[in-house]
């Protein structure tokens, strides 16, 4: 049985004592709300934390707002987002990948935030101390070699989040607030293609809020690739977001890949595509051939690289055929 390691835990009341507690601690200590991620890798002893800062007593992580758009406090579980009737309404395929993420008992602890800004993937990684330690360790944690790609210089852990992509998609915004105050910045910003260093904000900020704007015109739909129904993570994401006239041209288009690369992927190349052109089965098919070289699926998760690398051409075109209301045909969509 693999057991946590020592740590102290704290509970602070607001977002200034939860700042200045990890001010205080630097990089002895994380942030924690949900801890479906956190935990088990303390186990494993890929986080080593001292010290422990709970944001679930922070009220204002649990609001949801409307305006213009919609805002969701982070601490939100994602059992939360995906049952909200508004957001269900409004933000379909967020809802849906929401209630994709790992099993109903998990979805009623983790946080959409947390899910924004959970850790990077590895066969070569994600294995118990010992198994690491046998290996010699990797570059994302302990070692100096990178197993999936022995030259190369960077981490290839691969982005897992569900709910990233769709954000990105919806160009959503994120909240943070830090020492140095707060900032806004859109969602794609928060991500490096870097298994190791995969998110862009500091360990001292906390992702507060995120900000969808009205996409009430807007058709929006989230595919997800895994072995199991439920409980495992992403091997391929595909959400899409389209607006569309009354005669069926497009004139707005998001495609982003997740579980490809150390970050999301948007295929702006894709989208731009369809941009001023009426939605049809041969353009969908054709903006999914464009997508095909931007999944660089790497050998370090489940399932056959070349499998994957062919289900995302048709996992675009199947979200794209359903955000559109077409009949989808992945049959032909696959190639």
């Amino acid at each position: 049985m693999m057991r946590l390691p020592s740590f102290e835990f704290l509970a602070p009341d607001s977002l200034g004592e939860a700042v200045k507690a990890k001010a205080r601690y630097g990089s002895d200590a994380m942030y924690v709300s949900g801890g479906t991620d956190l935990y088990p890798k303390m186990k494993r002893r890929q986080f080593t934390p001292k010290v422990l800062i709970s944001l679930n007593r922070l009220n204002g992580l649990r609001q949801l707002a409307n305006g213009d758009g919609l805002t969701m406090g982070a601490g939100l579980t994602l059992a939360e987002v995906a049952r909200h009737p508004e957001i269900r309404r409004r933000y379909p395929a967020l809802a849906h990948a929401a209630g994709l993420v790992s099993s109903p008992p998990l979805r009623n602890v983790g946080t959409i935030g947390g899910n924004l800004c959970v850790d990077t993937r590895c066969t070569y990684y994600d294995q118990t101390y010992q198994w690491r330690k046998a290996l010699g360790f990797c570059l994302k944690k302990d070692g100096d070699t990178c197993w999936v790609a022995l030259s190369s210089s960077r981490c290839l852990a691969v982005s897992s989040s569900d709910c990233a992509p769709v954000a990105m998609a919806l160009d959503a915004h994120a909240r943070l607030v830090g020492p140095e105050g707060e900032r806004t910045v859109p969602v794609s910003a928060l991500y490096a293609n870097d298994g190791k260093e995969y998110l862009l904000k500091s360990p001292d900020e906390i992702l507060v809020a995120i900000h969808l704007p009205n996409r009430d015109h807007w058709r929006t739909a989230y595919w997800k690739m895994r072995r199991r129904g439920s409980i495992d993570f992403p091997i391929l994401g595909v959400a899409v977001a389209l607006c569309m006239d009354a005669d069926g041209r497009c004139t707005g288009a998001r495609i982003v890949l997740g579980a490809v690369a150390s970050q999301p992927v948007a295929a702006d190349e894709a989208a731009a595509m369809m941009i001023g052109e009426k939605i049809t089965p041969e353009l969908i098919r054709e903006a999914a051939q464009e997508t095909f070289r931007l999944a660089k699926h790497l050998d370090n998760t489940d399932m056959a690289l070349s499998y994957r690398k062919k289900m995302s051409r048709a996992y675009v075109a199947g979200a794209l055929f359903e955000a559109a209301g077409l009949s989808i045909s992945l049959v032909s969509a696959s190639g």
